[in-house]
């Protein structure tokens, strides 16, 4: 924005140049140049735009819109729709900056760090802590840039509630920053079911509060049916209250919503293998292993149903990739080693020992961000044997 002579809420009206992406809005003048060429508006067209434009980053509901564009004279709201949609043609491809929820209202949203956003999002689907911490930088780099693009705090508070509940980082310390981040993003956009689910997911994880977190995701698979994640954590509550049939049921719904999501066959491995159906267990790893292979969650469980089911070479190699793959999930040790010592390979297993019981004590001596964490975590996510 070029030009802001803005001192209250009554004379936004006077601001006179808004720079949008290629777009140029005189707010004056009620002119839209792209490349310095006007674009083909008609007035009440600019206007409905004009109030998306002072309302950057929030929501204008239909009662907002027709006082704003239409100085409250009342039209419907099949009228608001049909004008909006026309500002959408004349942005062209970017159109998409205009968004719309259904009794929310519209919202102008033009994502200044989108390659950022991009970038972070890949970097998290490695699934590593080097991939996370990359992520989180791309995301911290993005709010940076622009503190109202509500993407940018999702990443941010997605990332922290990974690494805290994948014991990659300090528990209580990630917890913090997802909760912080996380208002950020609420604040900013809304409950989104993807906020919802994360929220959802916290509470269950970290805070172990199972009423809130399963009346989350139901909220979150209510608005947004096609929203996989949810439906993959709301089977994991499951699995921890012992409501197997119920977690079944679930993911049955979710493999309808995307039967490729990556987490979609790791949570049937672990569903399976709590209910003690080895066997099954096994195939579903199997099919786990061979849509994403770089999912160390869903190679881990395939480990312990391999495990269970009296083949414990073939977990033990299983068990080897995924901490290779990535390492500082350290609670894959002790499943290395526990299995290690029902094979009879009791040295081995000691070996592992002693360098877990040298990690604990070096990283209780430990005061940095990455110390202590070993000793104040509740919620390792080690599993436990049925």
């Amino acid at each position: 924005m070029r030009q802001h002579l803005r001192t209250n809420d009554d004379i936004q009206s006077f601001v006179r140049q808004v720079d949008i992406g290629p777009f140029s809005v005189d707010l004056a003048t009620n002119r839209v140049l792209r490349d310095g060429a006007e674009l083909a508006l008609r007035p009440q067209a600019f206007r409905a735009l004009k109030a998306l434009i002072q309302n950057r980053g929030q929501y204008v509901d239909y009662q907002g819109m027709i006082a704003e564009a239409w100085d409250g004279t009342f039209v419907s709201k099949h009228t608001v729709d049909v004008t909006v949609g026309e500002v959408k043609k004349a942005l062209q491809e970017f159109g998409l900056w205009i968004i719309h929820r259904p009794k929310v209202g519209y919202r102008l949203d033009m994502p200044r760090s989108e390659d950022l956003i991009r970038k972070g999002w890949h970097f998290w689907k490695r699934c590593t802590r080097e991939g996370f911490e990359k992520a989180l930088a791309c995301f911290r780099q993005a709010a940076q840039n622009d503190a109202g693009d509500f993407q940018a705090h999702e990443g941010l508070a997605t990332c922290y509630l990974t690494l805290a509940s994948h014991a990659m980082r300090p528990p209580r310390d990630m917890y913090e920053r997802f909760l912080d981040s996380h208002g950020h993003a609420v604040a900013l956009s809304g409950w989104t079911p993807e906020l919802r689910t994360l929220r959802g997911h916290g509470l269950h994880m970290i805070e172990r509060n199972f009423a809130e977190a399963e009346s989350e995701f139901l909220k979150a698979m209510r608005e947004k049916p096609t929203l996989t994640r949810a439906y993959v954590c709301l089977s994991m509550l499951y699995v921890a209250a012992g409501r197997f049939d119920d977690a079944i049921d679930i993911l049955a719904q979710g493999d309808k919503a995307d039967p490729l999501w990556p987490l979609l066959p790791a949570a049937e491995v672990s569903v399976r293998f709590f209910r003690r159906e080895f066997g099954l267990a096994v195939d579903c790893g199997i099919r786990a292993v061979e849509l994403h292979p770089y999912i160390q969650l869903g190679r881990t469980f395939y480990a312990q149903a391999l495990e269970y089911s009296g083949r414990t070479d073939e977990a033990l190699a299983q068990y080897r990739r995924a901490f290779m793959m990535s390492p500082d999930l350290l609670w894959l040790r002790p499943l290395e080693g526990a299995c290690l010592a029902k094979n009879g390979r009791h040295g081995e297993a000691l070996e592992i020992l002693r360098e877990i019981e040298q990690i604990r004590t070096r990283c209780s001596t430990t005061r940095s961000d990455n110390g202590t964490w070993l000793s104040r975590n509740s919620s390792v996510p080690v599993r436990r044997i049925p």
